[in-house]
């Protein structure tokens, strides 16, 4: 049986829970012990595939396949965990479950409550995760006092009543605003938000305090005394530029050996990696400018992995990379004259797609280094098909159902399907590099498993009079009938892949596609 983590927020959302959670699952990865997460989303939304990503930020992909929330990212990120649809909860899965038990007879025509129906429902779900780890680490989204996460904040209550007091710890994150016109920081924000957990029945251990700056001893004192958790327990997580500091700062206040005390597990002072690692982002020496042309650059949380990623193969490759984020629908050249490196990310809809296919024909005319990841691949061949091919009006049907040259078509599997969530093409499948290809070059093996996200194609049609302009179709499925990664010929450096290398990257272990991204930048950079 593992022991549980619960981590709850309070005062406002976006305070950094999942990544909170994701430090303290490190933490304890690095002691030695086997770690899983589960997020708890309050929506009634199924799962988050099919929101806008104006509202929900990016939808991340599992290897089995599930569309779940950004901060499994984190948690994947920051750990060797890997996670799977069961790592996702959301209210509307809770409750589609339920009734559908219901509508089964499954209840013996009991009335349905939310408790107990709904609640044994959410404690089902998260002992469905304790298998094989010694620790499972739950988030709890949306904040204390939100009417749809009660049935999530009883469910857990119930269960620290039903287990060993010793296996069970409660994280409460929470907010510590400085007043600029009183030159102050405050206390009261924390004091509420742990009241009304309390009155919920739900006692923190530990409280991290989110804040502008480190809180002096005597701010943590004031919330010790009125949210009865220990001064030691009481933890600053002040901003940072990056975050990857954040188990830095959580290791120093000694996090993780508190949480091995309060579980009776052995405990031994050992380095953490995240020092090396920022030490390598402290040292790195030079640049690059990277512009991400897309569509929804007024929330960066819609391109969170492809960030982070990016970052990664700056590190790997000892530079910094100053990502440039570039609104396709107000693309103008000069935006990307001064860059060192393209990439056009995935995306759904019309809107934007025109400039994104001026970014990606700048790109392959100048010898920029440009990447197209899943719609960026995809526009990719939309453009060299009118631009190289003379082919004026070719389109994805997705866009243009009547183009006279669909280069892209929605996949044969697809065509009978009229449920959006959850029916694309989804997860981990294999992808074979061709022999001597760029592709084959930059991950050293033939045969790699990538995690996909989408119901349109390359049309397997047009693939001679492509290869024959200098398109290499340099990774395909095992049957060879589907396109997953392509290249230009005669280019430094022009690859678009179908699938979302961003999914597996680590700051310890970037993925081979962005190292070898950020290298050709470099190299473009420096006129060589």
């Amino acid at each position: 049986m593992a022991k549980f983590i619960f981590v709850t927020g309070g005062v406002l959302s976006a305070l950094g829970k999942g990544v909170t959670s994701a430090s303290i699952g490190s933490l304890l990865e690095e002691l030695g012990y086997t770690i899983t997460f589960q997020k708890l989303d309050p929506y009634l939304n199924v799962d988050p595939g099919t929101m806008s990503p104006y509202q929900h930020g990016e939808v991340y992909v599992t290897e089995d396949g599930a569309e779940t929330d950004l901060d499994l990212g984190h948690y994947e990120r920051f750990t060797y965990s890997r996670m799977s649809r069961k790592n996702n909860i959301t209210a509307g899965r809770v409750y589609f479950n339920v009734l559908e038990r219901e509508r089964r007879g499954g209840y013996l025509g009991a009335t349905v409550q939310v408790i107990p129906h709904i609640t044994d429902e959410i404690k089902k779900l998260i002992r469905s995760i304790e298998k094989d780890s010694d620790i499972a680490i739950v988030e709890v989204g949306g904040t204390v006092g939100d009417i749809e996460s009660l049935p999530f904040l009883e469910a857990i209550r119930q269960l620290s009543l039903e287990s060993k007091k010793e296996d069970i710890l409660f994280v409460h994150v929470t907010y510590v605003p400085y007043i600029k016109s009183a030159g102050e920081l405050k206390t009261k924000p924390t004091q509420h938000s742990v009241k009304e957990l309390r009155a919920i029945g739900i006692q923190p251990h530990m409280i991290v305090c989110r804040s502008e700056m480190e809180l002096p001893k005597s701010i943590k004192e004031k919330i010790s005394l009125f949210t009865n958790v220990k001064e030691s327990s009481v933890i600053s997580a002040p901003d940072v530029e990056y975050i990857y500091e954040v188990p830095i700062i959580l290791k120093r206040q000694g996090v993780d050996r508190i949480i091995a005390e309060h579980f009776g597990l052995s405990y031994k002072e050992l380095p953490t990696r995240w020092e090396s690692i920022m030490e390598k982002i402290r040292s790195v020496q030079g640049e690059v400018k990277i512009g991400v042309v897309g569509k929804y650059m007024s929330l960066k949380d819609s391109y969170k992995s492809i960030h982070e990623a990016l970052l990664h193969g700056g590190i790997a490759n000892g530079v910094k990379v100053d990502i440039q984020w570039i609104n396709s629908e107000d693309l103008k050249e000069e935006m990307l004259e001064n860059l060192d490196g393209i990439l056009v990310p995935g995306g759904f809809g019309e809107r934007g797609t025109e400039g994104k296919i001026r970014a990606l024909k700048y790109g392959r005319e100048k010898g920029v280094p440009t990447f197209g990841i899943c719609l960026g691949m995809q526009l990719m061949c939309v453009e060299f098909a009118r631009n190289v091919l003379g082919m004026e009006k070719a389109n994805s049907t997705e866009f243009d159902p009547n183009t006279p040259y669909p280069v892209i078509d929605l996949m044969e599997n697809q065509k009978a399907i009229d449920r959006l969530g959850g029916t694309m093409r989804l997860g981990s499948y294999p992808c074979v590099l061709v022999e001597g290809s760029k592709a084959r070059n930059i991950y050293g093996k033939e045969v790699v498993y990538e995690r996909h996200r989408h119901r349109y194609e390359f049309n397997n049609a047009y693939r001679d009079v492509y290869q024959k302009a200098g398109i290499v179709f340099s990774g395909l499925s095992p049957d060879g009938k589907l396109v997953e990664i392509i290249e230009l010929k005669d280019h430094p450096w022009y690859i678009g892949c179908q699938f979302h290398p961003e999914f597996k990257s680590k700051p310890f272990d970037p993925h081979p596609l962005f190292v070898s991204f950020i290298r050709a930048c470099i190299t473009f950079s420096q006129g060589q």
